[in-house]
């Protein structure tokens, strides 16, 4: 089919149907918060209203759509559906658009977090943007498919996830889904992960290494300062020498500029934290939290490393580290004592660089720039969780999102209808194209 007759058949987003799927899903987002271990997402809550509209187009009541249901926990499932072309090995995938959102307090909200209301273009509630917005973004997609039932070479397939991001049950998403071979198929085409914002293909995105200073010192007397170890004062200097050489190994690196990075890798403190006293007790202890947010032209394990690395230098050369006035200090030696640093870390994961000669990538920029009226790609060193290992995988993953970035994650969250409509007219851009 022409690629214009095509985009006609699929014509533009139903916004009625839009609007009154997305209603029943964000209906849903109290229980779809993710924060363990209290708030456990429960995603086949999202699946049930998915169903509802796709399963009298599935295969079992005669329709062109292959329904599968995916579960790994109780309650916590994925769903993939495909509308079949007829050619073998032609595929293209929509995948990302994870049935969980973060948590919000009701009290700190100018709406109900936990409901759809709507603000003339603004549609608002918990999810609209990140990712719910999406869910029904794409369902609408595949039913408006098994509606119109255009003949195509090319297969099209859509993957709602359960979300790995935060959660305290691993393999329930798309790890296990790679892991079980069930989305081996799509990497014969293009896969569009649809999980970022502001309409605009996101060609970068960073890695993240959470980290853990514990520093040990000598509580004491703030009256006595010779004969303490202060945490506070071995903590600020050591974090000053270990983010000294990071910035020194990991300078910005000339790709970044190529791919629109809004900044260069990062190594920065968070979070700080020491078991109380009083004001005149001098510390003994106290735990510094950060993150490195790490650019993709450098390798995670390399940078653990290097860290690992500045700590033990630090560990062994105390006394060559800058003190803070004339008895502070950090080895005692008539008590043989001496300060310590312990660095631990938490899960990291990597960014990505998508394919900027692939095929997928230019399908979407030229996608883009029909519906929204140009093209701008863009990179941050905020994280996707598992595109890189998809990527590893041999997947041709490129992303993108309809939300508003300014929203994400934010309280008194909204998307706009008319960024959804034109994501829609990108989804069916994209299609269009790779049929031809």
């Amino acid at each position: 089919m022409a690629t214009s007759n095509l985009k006609q058949t699929l014509g533009d987003l139903n916004k009625e149907s839009f609007i009154s799927l997305l209603t029943k899903i964000i209906g849903e987002s109290k229980f779809l918060q993710n924060n363990p271990p209290e708030l456990i997402p429960e995603e086949d809550r999202v699946i049930k209203h998915v169903l509802d509209c796709l399963l009298p187009y599935s295969t079992t009541t005669g329709g062109p759509l292959i329904v599968n249901h995916v579960t790994y926990f109780p309650g916590r499932g994925n769903l993939i559906v495909e509308y079949p072309g007829t050619q073998p090995g032609k595929i293209l995938s929509f995948v990302g658009m994870h049935m969980d959102v973060v948590t919000a307090n009701p009290n700190d909200w100018d709406f109900d977090p936990f409901s759809l209301s709507i603000d003339g273009d603004k549609l608002r509630g918990r999810g609209t943007t990140d990712c719910l917005g999406h869910v029904a973004l794409v369902t609408e997609l595949m039913k408006r498919l098994a509606e119109t039932k255009p003949k195509l070479e090319l297969t099209v397939v859509a993957v709602f996830i359960a979300n790995e991001e935060n959660s305290a049950i691993s393999g329930v998403g798309v790890d296990a889904l790679v892991k079980d071979g069930l989305l081996d198929k799509l990497k014969g085409g293009p896969l569009f992960w649809i999980d970022t914002a502001d309409k605009q293909p996101c060609i970068g995105t960073g890695g993240m290494i959470p980290w853990k200073l514990q520093v040990t010192g000598k509580l004491f007397h703030s009256g006595l300062p010779h004969k303490a170890i202060n945490a506070l004062e071995l903590g600020m200097e050591a974090l000053k020498e270990i983010q000294l050489r990071f910035y020194k190994d990991f300078p910005p690196h000339p790709d970044e500029q190529v791919y629109g990075f809004a900044t260069p890798s990062t190594m920065k403190p968070t979070q700080w934290n020491y078991p109380g006293g009083g004001i005149n007790q001098i510390p003994g202890e106290c735990t510094i939290s950060g993150d490195v947010r790490l650019t993709p032209f450098y390798n995670v394990k390399d940078v653990m490393n290097k860290l690992q690395e500045y700590v033990d230098y630090i560990n062994e050369n105390l006394n060559k580290l800058d003190t803070r006035g004339p008895v502070s200090k950090y080895i005692l030696h008539d008590e043989n004592l001496r300060g310590s640093l312990t660095l631990t870390f938490d899960e990291a994961m990597s960014g990505v660089a998508c394919d900027l000669n692939s095929r997928g990538f230019h399908v979407l920029c030229k996608a883009t720039e029909e519906a929204v009226g140009h093209v701008k790609p863009y990179s941050i060193t905020g994280s996707l969780p598992l595109i890189r290992e998809l990527q590893d995988e041999g997947f041709d993953v490129q992303t993108a999102g309809y939300g508003l970035m300014a929203t994400y994650h934010a309280k008194n969250e909204y998307c706009l209808l008319s960024d959804m409509c034109q994501g829609y007219h990108v989804f069916t851009g994209i299609i269009a194209q790779l049929e031809d």
